[in-house]
């Protein structure tokens, strides 16, 4: 037991002080960060985009009337009544003293056109807001010169009254589904990466001792099933450090910032009201997930004598990773389908796809109890296979990278008995 948890603890401490570890949990609590302020970030950037926008109104009459409709929206564009002319008017934009200028000209019909002019049209917020408004005058004109009641044309462009109501008791609302959506969304992306990545992780660092010979001396130290779990282990800790950093400092940004996160990005994701049963599960399916693959890795990794076939090696093992999210995507908008039901009970597909079912859907809880209890069972079976396919896999050596090397590395295990 004690060369188990030497290996372990070097496994760990090796990994938490490199380069490359201590960069991207600094990189990825940037982003944390980032994302807490996200909002406040927009509303930065929205509040530089506003300015002044000129008119040039030959009639003089439009003017007022989109002055009042922008008004009326609460929209942050302050129009300038221009009394030069159109040419003018365009000088000024391009000497940076106004955003744009909104030329309009009466037709033959008595209604106005309107040409949008700025020193560039790829920011469109603006643009877009006056087409808007001055789409509204002109339907309102149109109106009024017809004869037509403003109040029926009103009725008659309101947005239909529609409500999805669930019949099932147990069943969520529209709302709490959106809300589930964004949290599952977030979560399933996290699985993917962190699973993906710590995986690799593994391939690589077995790779890594193997060509530099230093596997010679652990297995002399210490039995190859020890040490493949040891590293399993301690590279899964590496990862829950990580991960529990991101989630201390996610959390407290999100607390400090409680009051603020009304609305906006954070409603669009699910933050404000989810489920504290939902991380719970993230973390089972993460961990689980990751002793799946983790085992896999560790299988494979020990095939190769060389860090640059580890990725030619592990690329089957990536794809059903990749497959697997891009069935939870799927799944995010039909999560009832026969399906995504189908491959939640799939061991390489459960963690992603059954935490989908269980974030969007009421599920009785023994669906949940019988994917964990095949995804248990198939990490011990993988663990048994693994161990042995280890052991005789860190005693090959020479160019590899077939999977037609597990039947050699079976072999020299049985050996090494």
């Amino acid at each position: 037991m004690n060369k188990f948890w030497t290996v372990l603890s070097h496994t760990y401490i090796t990994k938490v002080k490199t380069k490359s570890f201590i960069f991207s949990t600094l990189i990825t609590l940037l982003i944390i960060a980032g994302l807490a302020n996200f909002q406040t970030i927009i509303d930065m950037f929205a509040g530089e985009e506003s300015g002044e926008i000129v008119v040039v109104d030959e009639s003089g009459v439009y003017t007022e009337a989109l002055q009042q409709s922008l008004a009326a929206a609460e929209e942050d564009i302050e129009l300038v009544p221009f009394d030069g002319t159109v040419n003018e008017a365009k000088v000024a934009v391009q000497d940076g003293q106004y955003d744009a200028v909104v030329e309009l000209t009466e037709n033959e019909e008595q209604i106005f056109d309107a040409t949008y002019f700025a020193s560039t049209i790829t920011e469109s917020g603006n643009q877009m807001i006056i087409e808007q408004h001055l789409q509204q005058l002109k339907i309102a004109i149109a109106t009024q010169a017809s004869g037509i009641d403003e109040a029926r044309i009103a009725e008659i462009y309101a947005p239909i009254a529609f409500e999805a109501v669930a019949l099932d008791e147990s069943a969520k609302t529209e709302e709490e589904l959106n809300q589930a959506r964004g949290i599952v969304y977030v979560m399933l992306f996290v699985l993917y990466m962190t699973v993906m990545m710590y995986g690799q992780m593994i391939a690589t660092d077995v790779a890594t001792e193997k060509s530099s010979r230093v596997m010679e001396i652990l297995i002399s130290s210490a039995p190859p099933i020890t040490h493949m779990f040891a590293k399993i282990i301690g590279i899964a800790l590496v990862g829950l450090t990580q991960i529990g950093l991101f989630i201390i400092v996610g959390y407290t940004l999100i607390r400090s910032k409680q009051e603020e996160l009304v609305g906006g990005v954070f409603e669009l994701f699910g933050v404000q009201d989810t489920s504290p049963m939902i991380f719970v599960y993230a973390i089972v399916f993460f961990i689980l997930g990751y002793l799946l693959y983790a085992t896999l890795a560790a299988m494979l990794g020990s095939l190769v004598s060389r860090i640059e076939d580890v990725g030619q090696l592990t690329t089957p093992m990536m794809m059903l990773i990749v497959i697997a999210f891009m069935i939870a995507i799927f799944g995010l908008g039909a999560p009832e389908s026969t399906f995504v039901t189908v491959t939640s009970y799939i061991p390489f597909f459960t963690p992603m796809i059954m935490f989908l079912r269980v974030g969007m859907l009421d599920i009785p809880i023994w669906e949940v109890a019988l994917s964990l209890g095949i995804m248990v069972g198939t990490i011990a079976v993988l663990a048994y296979i693994g161990a042995k396919v280890y052991s005789g896999g860190v005693l090959m050596y020479g160019r590899s990278g077939s999977l037609k090397d597990l039947k050699k590395a079976l072999v020299l295990g049985k050996k090494e008995k």
